[in-house]
């Protein structure tokens, strides 16, 4: 298996939209709007990274990052990770792992200072993930908060998203 990972392009929206779709599919904590959300980000023009894996000229992941503030601050060079998509049948194969890696590697390139998830803790903590008692996301237990300091702290407060991640219908954005 030999996984390329670039930029999203225009003409991938529509694989991206599909392939974010089944990969929560099965997931019971999901809400089923992660299409959306990237959707909504990608109106905003708020992905300051979306990545897509390929493998033999076909999507088979996707990542999204952009902006979040921490106690209303939006400066302080942290960023929301998410969601994070691979196709099913591509599932356990390392093509996650990949993504994350290369949109860590964009944030250092970016000088971000970190980057916050809602998920799983056991996936993420391969990464040099913690659950910080001192990041809270209102309405998310504390084990699924997890964060990533680029430089050499986590800082203190309640995390919030872009808005985008409201986004309720699993329906393109316009």
């Amino acid at each position: 298996m030999s996984i390329a990972i670039r930029d999203e392009s225009p003409s991938d929206v529509a694989e991206i939209r599909a392939i974010t779709t089944a990969a929560f599919a099965d997931v019971p904590r999901s809400r089923q709007t992660e299409a959306a959300i990237v959707d909504a980000l990608r109106a905003a023009n708020a992905l300051t990274v979306s990545l897509v894996a390929i493998d033999d000229d076909q999507i088979v992941g996707h990542v999204a990052v952009s902006p979040a503030s921490i106690d209303g601050d939006a400066n302080l060079g942290w960023y929301g990770g998410g969601p994070l998509s691979v196709r099913p049948d591509r599932q356990r194969n390392g093509i996650g792992t990949a993504l994350v890696r290369a949109a860590f590697e964009r944030l250092r390139e970016l000088g971000a200072r970190g980057c916050v998830v809602v998920g799983d803790a056991d996936y993420y903590r391969r990464f040099g993930f913690a659950c910080p008692r001192s990041l809270v996301v209102p309405g998310v237990p504390p084990e699924n908060v997890l964060a990533l300091a680029l430089d050499d702290e986590i800082p203190a407060g309640t995390v919030a998203f872009h808005p985008a991640f409201a986004a309720q219908e699993d329906a393109p954005q316009e």
